[in-house]
C-alpha cells in the first residue's frame, strides 16, 4: 500500500513528464515562411509567385522562378500586382491582389482580385471591377485601386479589404489615400462601398496592418510630397475604426532613406519581427528586423535580379506539412 506522501511523488513526477513533453513539443514545432509576390512591370511578370524559407529570411523561388497563378486565368486586365496573402481563422488562405497590367498604363486599374484557398495550391476566385460594382457612385471613377490588403475585424466580424484609391483631378479621389470595404461570407465580392480609413496629409499607398502579440494594430504606409521626401511610416492604435485616437510614430519605419513601397511586416518563429519592402528605384528588396515593431535594423538586401526577383508582396507562416506539399507541387 502506498503512503500519501509516495502516491504525491508519483503525481508530480507524473505532472513534471506531462509539462516537460508538452514543452518539448512546442519547442519542436518547426515553422516555414511563404512569400507570395510578383516580378516586375511587363504583362508576363505581373503574376503570382511562391518562395519559401526556414528563417524568414533566406527564400528559394519555388517553380524556378515562374508564376504559380496565372494572371489571365483570374484577372480582368490580364495582370495582378502587389499579392497579400493571409491565413485566416477558420481553414482559408486569403489572398488579394492589384488588377492590373501596367504596360496599358498607370491609371488603367479599375478593381481587384480575391481568392482564398485551403491548400494553397487550389484557389477560387473572383475580379471585381469598382466601375461595374459600383456604378453610379463615386468608387466608379476610380482609375487606381491600389494594393489591396485583408485583415479580420473583430467589430464586425468580417475580412476587411483596404487600399488605396485614385481618380482623375476632377474626380472624387484627387490625391491616393486609404479606403477599405468588406468581404461577403464566401469571399466572392465586397459589400459595400470604399469608406475612409484614415486621412493623411499627403499621398497615401501600400499600407500593412498587422497586430503585435498585445493587440496593437500597426499600421505602416508609404506618402510623399512632404519636405522629407518618400517615406514609410507608421500608426499605433487598438481601434480599426477611431483613426481621430490613432497616433503618428515619428520619423520613418526604415534604417536609410531609400525609395521604397509594398512593406510586409510579419512574426518570425523565434521572437520578433521582419519588415521587408520593395526599393523599387534601387533594384533590390530589404529585410529589417525588431523586436517591437517600432524601431528596425537593417539585415540583408535581395537583389531583384536573377530566378529570384520579388517585388511588392507579402510573407506568412506556414506549417512543414504545407511547406512539403508547396515543394511537392512546384518542384
Amino acid at each position: 500500500m502506498y503512503s500519501v506522501d509516495m502516491f504525491m511523488k508519483k503525481v508530480l513526477l507524473l505532472l513534471s513528464v506531462l509539462f516537460c513533453t508538452v514543452n518539448l513539443s512546442a519547442e519542436s514545432v518547426k515553422w516555414y515562411y511563404l512569400f507570395v509576390y510578383f516580378t516586375g512591370n511587363s504583362t508576363v511578370q505581373q503574376q503570382i509567385c511562391y518562395a519559401v524559407s526556414d528563417d524568414g529570411l533566406d527564400f528559394v523561388p519555388l517553380n524556378d522562378g515562374s508564376p504559380v497563378i496565372a494572371s489571365d486565368t483570374i484577372s480582368l486586365m490580364g495582370g495582378v500586382r502587389d499579392p497579400h496573402i493571409l491565413r485566416g481563422d477558420d481553414g482559408w488562405f486569403y489572398m488579394v491582389a492589384t488588377d492590373m497590367d501596367f504596360s496599358k498604363g498607370k491609371w488603367s486599374n479599375h478593381g481587384i482580385v480575391m481568392m482564398r484557398s485551403r491548400n494553397l495550391i487550389d484557389w477560387e476566385h473572383h475580379a471585381i471591377d469598382f466601375h461595374r460594382r459600383f456604378a453610379g457612385e463615386d468608387a466608379a471613377k476610380a482609375n487606381a485601386v491600389w494594393a489591396p490588403q485583408t485583415i479580420w475585424d473583430p467589430s464586425v466580424r468580417k475580412y476587411m479589404i483596404y487600399f488605396s484609391l485614385h481618380s482623375a483631378k476632377e474626380g472624387p479621389y484627387p490625391q491616393d489615400a486609404v479606403y477599405y470595404t468588406y468581404a461577403n461570407d464566401d469571399f466572392s465580392d465586397v459589400t459595400c462601398p470604399p469608406q475612409s480609413l484614415f486621412s493623411y496629409p499627403y499621398p497615401t499607398i501600400d499600407t500593412d496592418i498587422v497586430q503585435d502579440e498585445s493587440g496593437q494594430y500597426h499600421l505602416f504606409f508609404n506618402t510623399w510630397g512632404s519636405a522629407d521626401g518618400l517615406m514609410r511610416r507608421q500608426y499605433v492604435f487598438t481601434d480599426l475604426h477611431k483613426s481621430d485616437e490613432w497616433t503618428l510614430v515619428e520619423g520613418r519605419m526604415q534604417p536609410n532613406d531609400i525609395a521604397s513601397e509594398g512593406s510586409c511586416a510579419y512574426p518570425l518563429a523565434e521572437g520578433g519581427w521582419m519588415l521587408v519592402y520593395d526599393c523599387f528605384k534601387s533594384g533590390f528588396c530589404q529585410f529589417c528586423r525588431s523586436s517591437d515593431l517600432l524601431h528596425f535594423e537593417w539585415v540583408k538586401s535581395t537583389p531583384t535580379t536573377g530566378t529570384f526577383t520579388p517585388r511588392h508582396g507579402t510573407v506568412i507562416r506556414i506549417s512543414q506539412d504545407e511547406y512539403e506539399s508547396l515543394k511537392k507541387k512546384y518542384r
